[in-house]
């Protein structure tokens, strides 16, 4: 626990200008959640005592998002970072302790970071301290400034540095805290001096030095949570990252993926103990798998979907919003669209439920035991009773259901006379 007051302040008020897009930044996703999502998590994390969310380019798609006790403020004129924070600072007038700064295209930083960042700020009895790194590709980030006696004195934005300091390697995250006093202090004094005429909180390192403040700096060993994305590269990158991440959790939790680097799960997927992912896979987000089941591979889960215990889903098969029920199988080339599949159902390779009818999406049900033969079509809404037989290459029209233990074959299909 952290024995000072501490207030956060997450800034989301950019465009998208350097990803060509209409979409606020914070919205694109990264693993099928908008990237503001994992900033909301981290600050919630940290149970602050105040917690601020800066809002500002089309914000009006951003708000339906927010969930928690965190304030949300609007920067009506996007005219710099430092300008958002003072907007900020209007919610913490009679606070008193450390401010730590956000931002939410830098979805990737751990909860452990950020903790351990603070620890060392209240410790230290800084003014300002900076989360920073160091690496051989800092084109794009800010550069950290050093005076002879390597203390930090400023920060350096790449597109106002000189050849000189663009060689510097050690960069600025943007991640930042400082004392509520000594950042309204250097806030109040920066200035649009720079190209793009904007008020830029890295200035208020450079105005707390010339004060004389203390200030310090925390060096973030994974460069892959220092990320910011600016770019659809960075975008691309993200995803990657987090994928590795998603990934390593769940095989710590006992699922065996076969091949992590070809195997996509989106955020808020769960899968129980024992499953096996083949490779080429993709599960799609709010997807519930159950226990010891084989997924794969190319086998593609989408939203809403929900495997029970021993449930087998092989090569080539779309899962969408639909239900199979434990020791349900459908091996191979099959689509199940909105379908209620049921106990030790068997589902023939080629097997499609069709279930829109070009005005709605219709269900499918399937009893327990039955026999779904190959290159069936099932035209939805249709009911397949318990331990019923389709034919191969048998098309069920809607609403003729099918009797619980016959079998029915051909186009369109009828019960098979004894």
């Amino acid at each position: 626990m952290l024995k000072e007051k501490t207030a956060v302040i997450l800034l989301a008020a950019g465009k998208s200008t350097r990803m060509k897009s209409d979409y606020p930044k914070a919205l694109h996703p990264i693993l099928s959640r908008p990237m503001l999502g994992y900033c909301l998590d981290l600050v919630k994390s940290l149970t602050a005592d105040k917690a601020i969310l800066v809002l500002g380019h089309k914000h009006e798609q951003i708000k339906p998002l927010i969930q928690g006790k965190i304030k949300v403020v609007i920067q009506k004129k996007l005219i710099g970072t430092a300008d958002a924070v003072k907007i900020a600072l209007t919610q913490l007038n009679n606070f008193k302790g450390t401010v730590l700064v956000l931002y939410c295209d830098n979805p990737l930083l751990k909860k452990e970071t950020i903790k351990n960042l603070l620890k060392q700020h209240i410790a230290s009895h800084s003014e300002a301290t900076l989360l920073t790194a160091v690496t051989d590709k800092p084109f794009g980030y800010g550069r950290i400034l050093r005076d002879k006696y390597q203390s930090i004195c400023g920060i350096i934005e790449e597109k106002d540095a000189s050849d000189f300091q663009k060689n510097i390697k050690e960069i600025n995250t943007g991640t930042v805290c400082f004392r509520k006093d000594s950042l309204s202090y250097a806030l109040n004094r920066v200035k649009a001096d720079n190209r793009k005429k904007e008020y830029y909180l890295t200035d208020t390192i450079g105005i707390l030095y010339k004060r004389g403040s203390l200030i310090d700096s925390f060096k973030l060993d994974d460069l892959g949570q220092a990320l910011g994305i600016n770019s659809r590269s960075d975008l691309a990158e993200a995803n990657k990252i987090m994928q590795r991440r998603i990934n390593e959790d769940f095989m710590k939790n006992g699922i065996t993926i076969v091949n992590p680097e070809n195997t996509f799960i989106s955020y808020g997927v769960t899968i129980g103990k024992d499953s096996i992912i083949y490779p080429f896979t993709v599960i799609d987000r709010n997807v519930k798998i159950g226990k010891r089941c084989k997924i794969g591979p190319f086998a593609h889960i989408r939203g809403g979907s929900r495997l029970s215990d021993d449930v087998s889903v092989g090569n080539f098969i779309e899962v969408n919003r639909s239900k199979l029920a434990s020791k349900a199988r459908a091996k191979h080339f099959s689509y199940l669209g909105d379908a209620r599949v049921g106990r030790f159902v068997n589902i023939g390779a080629g097997t499609v439920t069709a279930n829109y009818d070009g005005k709605k999406k219709n269900i499918t049900v399937i009893g327990d035991k039955a026999f779904i033969g190959s290159d069936t079509i099932l035209v939805a809404p249709v009911k397949i009773g318990k331990g019923a037989k389709t034919g191969a290459g048998s098309v069920v029209t809607r609403n003729r259901n099918v009797a619980a233990n016959s079998t029915v074959v051909g186009v369109p299909a009828k019960p098979l006379e004894k």
